[in-house]
């Protein structure tokens, strides 16, 4: 008896140690708008063909407009996918777009000593897209210096979570 009651508390701690970790990295993920119960915790990538189609996307041209709060998808026709509904959501809902907000995400994966979930993985590399899209438009020379240094630490978060360390603990 007194170990199943162990064993609840253990897992207790495990679970809202889960939740933690995975809201504090993104918390808005959590409380997107859209309201679709499929996209509480919205993520666009569920098997090798989306990671294909995510891919294909990028390098046919994708912007995220913070201002507008708008994804720009370049091709009609991949515009056009159902599935590109979900990579919106996480886009306009999710996703970090002030500057405070992404440094603030910096300093908690600098901190992060596991692998990113695949959901965090894939969140942090649209913030990278878009932190990118931000310094080539940004201005003011501080602006800019401001956000490549979170552009630059967006990338060494993703590296160290690709480095064979992170891998094998996967």
């Amino acid at each position: 008896m007194l170990w199943k009651v162990v064993l609840l508390i253990s897992l207790s701690f495990i679970l809202v140690d889960v939740q933690y970790c995975h809201a504090a990295l993104y918390p808005s993920a959590l409380r997107t708008k859209r309201g679709t119960p499929r996209l509480v915790d919205p993520s666009f990538q569920h098997s090798v063909e989306d990671a294909k189609l995510l891919f294909e996307i990028l390098l046919t041209g994708m912007e995220i407009r913070g201002e507008e709060d708008t994804l720009l998808i370049q091709d009609p026709e991949l515009a056009s996918l159902r599935r590109v509904r979900s990579l919106a959501v996480i886009c306009e809902d999710v996703l970090p777009k002030r500057l405070s907000e992404i440094k603030r995400l910096t300093a908690e994966l600098d901190e992060r000593r596991r692998p990113l979930s695949r959901q965090d993985f894939e969140r942090t590399v649209l913030t990278l897209v878009y932190a990118a899209r931000t310094v080539a438009e940004a201005s003011e020379p501080e602006r800019r210096e401001a956000w490549a240094r979170s552009v630059i630490q967006l990338f060494r978060a993703i590296q160290k979570d690709l480095a064979p360390s992170s891998a094998t603990k996967k």
